[in-house]
Order: C-alpha cells, then sequence, then structure tokens
C-alpha cells in the first residue's frame, strides 16, 4: 500500500523510524543534562541571582515593563493594521499618483531595518528619553508596510467572478473593495496578520536601545544591579514566550469565529413551506 506522496512504511522501516526516535530523545535529554551541570557548576542556579524575581519592589517593576510592553504592542498592532490596509489598497488603486506613492512608502519601509529606523526617528524628532512614540511609530511603518503585501494578495486572492458579479450588479470600485472583496480578504489572510501581530509583540523589545520603557528596560536595570544576564534573558524569554502563545490562541479563536460563520453563510438554507391562503 502507498499513499500520494510516499510508500507506507514496512516493519523493518517502522523499526528503524523507532530506533532512531528513542535515540534523538536521548541526545536531547543528554544534552540538557550537559547544559544543566554546566550551569550548576557555575553557580548559575545561585539562589542570589534569582532572588530578585521573588522580591515585591522588582516584581513591580518587571510588571510595570510588562505594561509598557503590551501598550506598545497594542497601540503598533492597530496602526500597523491600519496603514497596512490603506496602503495596501492604494497599491491597488486604478490612479498612478495614488498607486505609485504608495508603491514607494511600502517597499521603503519594507526594506529598512527595524533598528535603524527606530533610532533614526528618536534621534530625528528629539523625543525625550523614555518615550514610547519612536518605538511604537517605527513598529507602524516596518509592521504596516509588510501587512500593506498582506492585504494586497488577500484582495487580489479573492475570486473575480465574485468581482465582476459585484460590477454586473452596478457596484462602484469602492463599494465592492469595502463589500466584497475586503471581508473575504480578511478572512484569508487571518493567518498571516496574526502571524506579523506576533513579530510586533516581539519587536517590542528593541525599544531598549532608546531606553523606552518596557520588559527590556526593565531586564537591562536589573541585570545590571545583580549581574545576572543569563537569568533575566531566561525569565523574559519565558514572558515573551507567554505572551506569543496568548495572542496565537486569540488569533486561532478569530480565525475559527470567522470560519465558522464563513460556513454557515455558505450553508443553504432548508426550504420552507408556504401557504396559500384559499
Amino acid at each position: 500500500m502507498s499513499t500520494l506522496l510516499f510508500d507506507v512504511p514496512g516493519p523493518r522501516a517502522r523499526r528503524r523510524h523507532r530506533i532512531l526516535s528513542i535515540v534523538t530523545v536521548l541526545g536531547v535529554i543528554a544534552l540538557l543534562g550537559a547544559a544543566l551541570w554546566r550551569l550548576a557548576s557555575t553557580g548559575q542556579f545561585d539562589y542570589g541571582l534569582w532572588e530578585v524575581f521573588v522580591t515585591p519592589a522588582y516584581v513591580e517593576i518587571i510588571l510595570e515593563g510588562l505594561y509598557y510592553t503590551l501598550l506598545a504592542a497594542v497601540m503598533a498592532i492597530a496602526g500597523a493594521l491600519v496603514f497596512g490596509m490603506l496602503f495596501g489598497i492604494g497599491k491597488l488603486s486604478d490612479h498612478a499618483w495614488v498607486r505609485w506613492p504608495c508603491w514607494a512608502v511600502v517597499e521603503f519601509f519594507r526594506a529598512v531595518p527595524l533598528f535603524i529606523l527606530i533610532t533614526y526617528l528618536w534621534a530625528l524628532y528629539k523625543f525625550p528619553i523614555g518615550l514610547l512614540a519612536p518605538l511604537v511609530i517605527g513598529l507602524i511603518l516596518y509592521n504596516g508596510s509588510v501587512l500593506a503585501e498582506t492585504f494586497r494578495a488577500g484582495i487580489n486572492a479573492v475570486p473575480k467572478g465574485q468581482v465582476e458579479a459585484a460590477y454586473a450588479l452596478g457596484m462602484r470600485k469602492s463599494a465592492v473593495m469595502r463589500i466584497v472583496q475586503l471581508p473575504q480578504a480578511i478572512k484569508i489572510m487571518t493567518p498571516a496578520i496574526i502571524s506579523q501581530c506576533i513579530v510586533a509583540l516581539k519587536d517590542t523589545s528593541l525599544g531598549y536601545i532608546i531606553v523606552a520603557p518596557g520588559l527590556t528596560y526593565a531586564g537591562r536595570q536589573i541585570w545590571r544591579e545583580f549581574d545576572n544576564q543569563l537569568q533575566v534573558a531566561l525569565v523574559l524569554g519565558a514572558i515573551y514566550i507567554i505572551l506569543n502563545l496568548i495572542l496565537e490562541q486569540v488569533g486561532r479563536f478569530a480565525q475559527r469565529r470567522l470560519t465558522e460563520s464563513r460556513s454557515t453563510d455558505a450553508r443553504p438554507q432548508a426550504e420552507v413551506p408556504v401557504l396559500v391562503a384559499p
């Protein structure tokens, strides 16, 4: 028996795969054990290096950094979605004076590294130290440019028959875009949008280069005082992983709701008997 892509493994192949799986698991356990032994031998598990994470005053600093990280991420994601939708639609415009400037803006901010963009914005406008404005603006410009291409691809993925049918009904292009193309495009590109939102959340860590408040800035304050860079990196990494997992679950929930609503709308309705009065 075989499938479309490969033959079903026989007894010898299954035995070989089982052996390779066991060897791989044992190798990973050995590497993990060696890493833990190395950390223990260098004193990385000393209580003095981890005590800061259970001290109320420093826990408050970390929570404050978490608040500013989430605030920057929410503002950046909201702004990037609006920016991406406007410039993605602008790149599809029939007017050259709209299409080419949108194309230039999107391609420029997609090409500029985010690190350089944030630093340049902070130096150009002389923002006071500690403000989130350069970080949020940089995240909006970069992630919005990426989302503009996502919106453009999603709109182009809508079947042309539906667009032609809308034009046949006498709808204008703006109405076709607003009523027919954009709602379906959002359903198509929901996974890509969620992926870019996760990228924006992680990129808030670059705020430490301009001393913007956030998790990484709070972590730098801690490791400068306690000289525990590894411990801070592990704790902050775990926080970012938890935040990304939560955002991913929210995205999956939104995608599932959109898919269910789409399947419900496409489901044929049962015929209702019509009573005719004598």
